[in-house]
């Protein structure tokens, strides 16, 4: 035990924690010239496009120092705020985090909130200065605000550079000195936390965790605390490269379990593992469960696939455990799924994967967040989907949630920034300066305005430079309003929204206009319009197409073109009757993108 440590790597985006963690691997020898590659533990096609980190990776390597061999065991985490619940479960199983900061552009929104989320957890930290090889690099600058945040001394900050090899062995040699090594019972029953899961085809559910007390044998009967499931050890690992079978793992080591389990609910992240034979008396304080931010209703676009979306939800929930979903119908779209995703690039990544791992083509509806309703009978309501609400005249109030909402920026683009937020009904709460030209400004803002665009706009007024963070507060009373989408006087409940009475006739109207590009014509006219209860606020028609059934009379009494055209009017008023009009897929995905 005393020879492993545990460390996790944390910074904000682009910091460079995957190609530091790619230099560590090459000087451990943990991996050969032949496997070596840019981003080696991003092994999804997905984070090699993006150049992201989606899922925190684990991998062991072995070090020697002063004679001594030492087992590492790293986590990369991503730095995305989306993906803030990977990092919360990547710390849970280390002792101690290298915190990496950029020498270019300083301390930034997620850098802070992932140091607070090590500190709670009482891990070692260890601040990394990195990239002072650029020449834009300004190390001296940067240390005094590491200094600042952390309270640490001058020369416990590390100069690297991931991308020279610069600085890698002090890295290393601090890791061992400073991080502690694990504390448990090696005596005692067994308690095992997992953190992580994935879904093999081959041999079924492959469960990641992190020994605390006691140790598991190959073989052994073991049970899943929060389910109760019982199942034998097939095999048992340490988190090579390639994963690398041992007989047994004691306290402190992290490792794989395979046990053939298929049923995808019978993994839960966070659970505790023991043996059946001499169990323990309680699990493991595992985290807290995940809080989903933006919810979407995701539906198969051939309703025959739902129970196949079904499954392939489950498995990545399985590799994926901040996705929360539960069944819903639609009268527009069938049988599908409210999900709850931590964001808007969750929410983007979560749709792309299951195209490319499961093959499935989805539809998503108009996101959204979840809101209190009150009735005036004084009965308090919980609204995922806006068709939810209750009836105009029973409704008392609506409480929407509200987050304080942490941007950092510099200080030339504060006017913007401000303009944006006041935009989006936030209110100014605090400005501090960190340093001469990097301002930290702090909102309260309802979560809803958020959830669209606003991440996006937020980096196009400060050219790439501003840096957001978010923390739930609590729900207040706000004048909200349902919006309708009417076809031809049908509501279509995909395209429905809850936004704020103000802002209700600008978007309706938008809405609309959108809607007769996208809709193609049919033989009749299709009225859209957009509806706050029963008081339509704007209306656009697509015209008919128009055959001209006169064209074969020429010259002769003006009844027989009249009694051709009555024929057509009668024609075309059945056809409404009977006609419904289709909504293209590419109509849905352009209301997201409306301003």
């Amino acid at each position: 035990m005393k020879k492993i440590r545990n460390f996790c790597i944390i910074a904000h985006i682009d910091h460079g924690k995957s190609t530091l963690a790619d230099r560590l691997l090459e000087h451990t020898g943990a991996v050969t010239e032949r496997e070596a590659q840019d981003q080696l533990l991003d092994d999804m096609d997905l984070e090699r496009e993006r150049g992201i980190t989606i899922k925190s990776h684990a991998i062991q390597m072995e070090y020697e120092l002063d004679g001594e061999q030492y087992v590492l065991n790293l986590i990369d985490t991503p730095g995305h705020v989306d993906f803030s619940y990977e990092v919360s479960r990547s710390i849970a199983a280390c002792e101690g985090a290298l915190l990496i900061v950029d020498a270019a552009q300083g301390i930034q929104a997620q850098t802070i909130s992932n140091l607070y989320l090590a500190l709670e957890n009482d891990l070692e930290i260890i601040p990394v200065l990195n990239k002072i090889d650029l020449p834009s690099a300004e190390p001296e600058v940067v240390k005094d605000q590491i200094i600042d945040l952390i309270g640490c001394e001058d020369e416990d900050i590390i100069p690297a550079s991931a991308k020279t090899g610069l600085g890698i062995h002090d890295i290393l040699r601090a890791i061992v000195e400073r991080v502690p090594a694990p504390q448990g019972d090696p005596k005692g029953p067994l308690q095992a936390m997992i953190f992580d899961s994935v879904y093999n085809p081959f041999r079924g559910i492959e469960a990641y965790f992190k020994v605390v007390n006691g140790s598991i044998n190959k073989g052994d009967e073991v049970q899943f605390m929060a389910t109760g499931k019982k199942y034998f050890a097939d095999e048992i690992g340490a988190l090579k490269l390639q994963q690398q079978p041992k007989k047994t793992l004691s306290t402190g080591e992290v490792g794989y379990i395979i046990s053939g389990i298929k049923d995808a609910r019978e993994v839960k992240v966070g659970d505790t593992i023991t043996r059946t034979e001499q169990p323990a008396q309680e699990a493991i304080q595992g985290f807290e469960d995940v809080k989903p931010m933006v919810f979407a209703g995701i539906y198969p676009v051939d309703t025959e696939d739902y129970e196949e979306l079904r499954n392939s939800m489950e498995k990545l929930q399985l590799n994926d455990a901040s996705l929360t979903f539960e069944p819903e119908s639609s009268a527009a779209l069938g049988f599908g799924f409210r999900c709850g995703f931590l964001g808007m690039l969750h929410m983007e990544i979560i749709q792309e994967r299951l195209e490319r791992e499961f093959g499935m083509t989805v539809i998503t509806t108009v996101p959204n967040v979840s809101y209190y309703a009150y009735t005036k009978a004084g009965e308090e309501q919980t609204i995922n989907n806006p068709s939810d609400l209750p009836e105009p005249s029973t409704l008392d109030y609506v409480k929407e949630p509200y987050i304080r909402a942490q941007i950092i920026t510099k200080s030339d683009f504060v006017g913007s920034v401000m303009s944006l937020c006041i935009e989006k009904r936030g209110e100014l709460k605090n400005q501090v300066y960190l340093t001469t030209d990097r301002v930290e400004l702090t909102f309260e803002m309802p979560l809803g305005e958020i959830v669209f665009d606003f991440y996006d706009k937020l980096k196009t007024i400060s050219r790439g430079y501003a840096s957001f963070d978010y923390f739930p507060l609590e729900f207040r009373q706000s004048n909200l309003a349902k919006l309708d989408i009417l076809l031809n006087g049908d509501q279509v409940d995909a395209l429905s929204a809850l936004i704020h009475r103000d802002n209700a006739y600008n978007l309706g109207k938008k809405i609309c206009l959108k809607l007769k590009e996208l809709i193609p014509r049919q033989q009749f006219d299709i009225a859209i319009q957009s509806a706050i209860g029963a008081k339509i606020i704007s209306r656009e028609t697509v015209k008919a197409l128009r055959k001209d059934v006169t064209a074969k009379c020429y010259g002769g009494d003006i009844t027989r073109k009249r009694k051709l055209l009555e024929k057509q009017k009668k024609g075309k008023k059945r056809m409404r009757q009977v006609g419904n009009v289709e909504v293209p897929q590419s109509a849905f995905l352009a209301v997201l993108k409306l301003d």
